[in-house]
């Protein structure tokens, strides 16, 4: 932990690249989580690039967007991730004009992330937490978890109709986290909560940072 902050610099292991990710806030580490779980990210770094340019009274400026994200259609993002809208104050609204001008110019966009609803961000954390392949379980488990929500129904109903809830139910978390499987995330998730196949359009959509 850095002193006066609540949370300090880490890695996140991201499920889409396989790799770490060098996240340096709670903010950041929550917007990584959001472009880790879009199926749409081909690729995530930390703070990867430094971007210099001179004022209109030649001054040298520099910043550091804090992420960058590849997509599969070929587009880029660069990002901050303010911890409220006001963040870094008008060094850092105008070191954004800047990146937005830098951007454009090859094709990429540039964006301030807003903070994340509490409710969404604590369900994704949750989520997060099955991503990696381990909590697929066993073989056959994923096809049976798939099965089981091939009509909505409540979260625990669907995992006992699979097998043993203990082993079922980090199975059923981590399709949730691929979005094989579908649920409304912007409430709390509990056990009667209504799960559904991926193209179930009846709960709440959260999708990506674009």
């Amino acid at each position: 932990m850095i002193p006066g902050r609540r949370w300090g610099p880490g890695l996140w292991w991201s499920s889409t690249t396989g790799r770490h990710v060098s996240a340096g806030s709670n903010a950041m580490r929550t917007q990584l989580i959001v472009l880790d779980r879009d199926p749409d990210v081909a690729a995530l770094a930390g703070r990867p690039v430094r971007l210099l340019w001179h004022t209109p009274r030649g001054q040298v400026r520099s910043w550091v967007p804090q992420i960058f994200a590849r997509y599969t259609d070929g587009t880029a993002l660069l990002a901050d991730c303010p911890s409220h809208p006001d963040a870094g104050g008008a060094h850092a609204l105008g070191a954004a004009e800047a990146v937005t001008e830098a951007c454009a110019q090859i094709g990429w966009t540039y964006r301030r992330l807003p903070p994340l609803d509490d409710v969404l961000a604590a369900n994704l954390k949750w989520l997060a937490g099955y991503r990696h392949p381990r909590n697929a379980g066993r073989p056959g488990l994923r096809e049976a978890v798939l099965e089981a929500f091939t009509r909505p129904r409540p979260l625990l109903e669907g995992a006992e109709a699979a097998g043993d809830p203990i082993a079922v139910l980090p199975a059923v978390f981590h399709a949730l986290w691929h979005r094989q499987l579908t649920t409304d995330l912007d409430t709390p998730l509990h056990e009667r909560i209504l799960v559904g196949p991926r193209d179930w359009s009846g709960p709440g959509k959260t999708g990506g940072a674009r």
